[in-house]
């Protein structure tokens, strides 16, 4: 059975920082693409940052120079530092796992962000 848990979110006023982290199990965890997602009240969810099982990164642009993702595949978890927060920022956090061929799929319930200005 695949498990992600996120932990770390919570309040934090504009430019402060939170860290982010997921733990997996289930999965070959050292072969997925691990990717942070996220989603605002009334819009979609979207791409934050992920990091394939090769260390390369991509980043969303509104948050390029805040946020920095990585993984340890010793410990199965994938982490996402964030600084310089903004409001916009605010939203529920999702870890995904995709599997190498793309053809699976996972997702964590999610950690809420709140950022207040």
């Amino acid at each position: 059975q695949v498990q992600l848990v996120e932990s770390g979110g919570g309040l934090v006023q504009a430019g402060g920082s939170l860290r982010l982290s997921c733990a997996a199990s289930g999965i070959i965890f050292s072969r997925n693409t691990m990717g942070w997602y996220r989603q605002a009240p009334g819009k979609q969810r979207e791409l934050v940052a992920r990091i394939t099982s090769g260390l390369s990164t991509t980043y969303a642009d509104s948050v390029k120079g805040r946020f920095a993702i990585s993984r340890d595949n010793t410990k199965n978890t994938v982490n996402l530092q964030m600084n310089s927060l903004k409001p916009e920022d605010t939203g529920v956090y999702y870890c995904n796992a995709a599997s190498p061929s793309g053809d699976r799929n996972y997702w964590g319930k999610g950690t809420l962000v709140t950022v207040s200005s």
